[in-house]
């Protein structure tokens, strides 16, 4: 495990630099809303006479209209179409209207319309977030464990859909005399992404899940630093849909490492 300096002063400039991101423009404090899309066509705007009502911007934004089978078009107030999306798009999809960014995502073959206001307020009223001490202890050097058969598995939401996820490794570390293996679901080759409950979920940290990202990937080994697992979007928006840890993510002793629930 690669050695790091002064190791508690980094965890710091880590916390100060995610904290930045959380209060930039476009982040997740900066949305506004989220519908789900059915086939047909719906307005976007500030007027309550539009179908989908944002609490700020223009009376009209545009409109969407999803084709089942075919896609979604995103008209702007004009009626100029500007967006042509198709259901094999890679989404999220995200582009600009006016002063907020249009985010298209889909799960499980379903559609929703998700609205950040790039000049929200909100983001600027983001507190200091809660966390423990930093333990060097629970730096872990883990085995990255290449499964003998990747699969898909289906992981339920927040938002009460379940999505289809990807497993093709585990990581594997002793704690306490007990052998923790968790999946990676989500995230990247060099940034695998762990979603884990632990106990301290019952009155310390965020209830559904915390999220932990993988560091110092090799063929067989993977940094898992607990003192940098993070609240997931959804505790800090309505408006997010976070998955909910697999089973074997589901831990039944306490990682005191990492951000706490953030404030009230």
């Amino acid at each position: 495990m690669t050695e790091i300096e002064n190791y508690p002063a980094s965890v710091e400039t880590w916390r100060r630099d995610r904290h930045a991101v959380l209060m930039s423009a476009g982040g997740w404090l900066s949305l506004i809303g989220r519908w789900w899309l059915e086939p047909g066509t719906v307005t976007v705007g500030s007027s309550p006479d539009c179908d989908i009502v944002l609490s700020v911007g223009p009376a009209l934004a545009g409109s969407l209209a999803l084709s089942a089978g075919e896609g979604l078009i995103f008209r702007n107030a004009r009626g100029a179409v500007e967006q042509s999306i198709g259901l094999d798009s890679h989404f999220p999809v995200m582009f600009r209207v006016d002063r907020f960014t249009f985010e298209i995502t889909s799960m499980d073959g379903s559609l929703a319309l998700r609205v950040r206001d790039m000049e929200s307020e909100e983001p600027a009223k983001l507190q200091p977030i809660p966390h423990y001490p930093t333990d060097p202890a629970w730096r872990i050097r883990a085995e990255w464990i290449a499964l003998e058969s990747p699969d898909e598995i289906m992981l339920d939401t927040v938002v009460g859909v379940k999505t289809k996820v990807g497993v093709t490794h585990m990581a594997r570390f002793d704690h306490d005399g007990q052998t923790v293996e968790l999946l990676s679901t989500y995230g990247t080759a060099e940034r695998p992404q762990f979603v884990f409950r632990d106990s301290t979920a019952r009155d310390e940290t965020y209830p559904p899940a915390r999220f932990v990202f993988g560091e110092d990937v090799s063929e067989t080994e993977i940094t898992l630093d607990f003192n940098k697992a993070i609240n997931p979007p959804c505790a800090f928006t309505e408006f997010a849909a976070c998955p909910l840890p697999p089973a074997q993510n589901i831990l039944p002793f306490a990682i005191r490492a990492g951000e706490k629930r953030v404030h009230e």
